[in-house]
């Protein structure tokens, strides 16, 4: 099952999520954008798991203002798809952190493997705006600023939640509720 963060929904087969799912069934299936199950993104989140979350959300908000949903799926679903542990790859002198980088890196392994228009280019490299100075040229590439932006909170609640709750079963020896 396939779930965004906080969603009550499984956007493979709930009638509020098929359309959504339709529109990035293709990408989850591809077995590129499976490796990002491989990396952790977000303290305990996944890479995966994260722009999954992105992807979710994009849609729902950009649906929501009558804006291209199915390219901001799409995009949410490719904007990390940068396929390594930043935490462990050292930069070299000069070189700049992740945060700065990885957007070109995502869009140059998108665009390897799918076909993509130029709104979901724009997306995907602008997604960490203002750090990528370039700014975004759609409506569409600021809403994934955000959600982007958003998305990481909610991980990052989550990870507290989980490790506050596994530190009162250490000290209570009882379940929290």
């Amino acid at each position: 099952m396939f779930k965004a963060i906080f969603s009550k929904y499984s956007i493979e087969n709930s009638k509020e999520s098929r359309e959504y799912f339709e529109f990035v069934k293709d990408l989850l299936e591809h077995e590129v954008v499976s490796e990002m199950k491989n990396y952790k993104h977000h303290y305990s989140t996944t890479c995966y798991q994260h722009c999954i979350n992105v992807s979710y959300y994009n849609y729902l908000v950009c649906k929501k203002l009558g804006l291209n949903a199915r390219s901001a799926a799409r995009a949410g679903m490719l904007h990390d798809l940068f396929l390594y542990d930043w935490r462990d790859n050292p930069r070299k002198k000069g070189e700049l952190p992740h945060g700065f980088t990885h957007p070109k890196l995502a869009l140059k392994n998108a665009k390897e493997h799918f076909e993509l228009g130029k709104l979901e280019e724009d997306m995907i490299v602008c997604h960490m705006w203002p750090l990528t100075v370039k700014f975004p040229k759609y409506a569409e590439s600021y809403v994934i600023v955000v959600i982007d932006k958003y998305a990481a909170i909610l991980e990052l609640g989550t990870h507290c939640k989980n490790k506050m709750m596994h530190s009162i079963r250490n000290i209570t020896g009882k379940k929290a509720s």
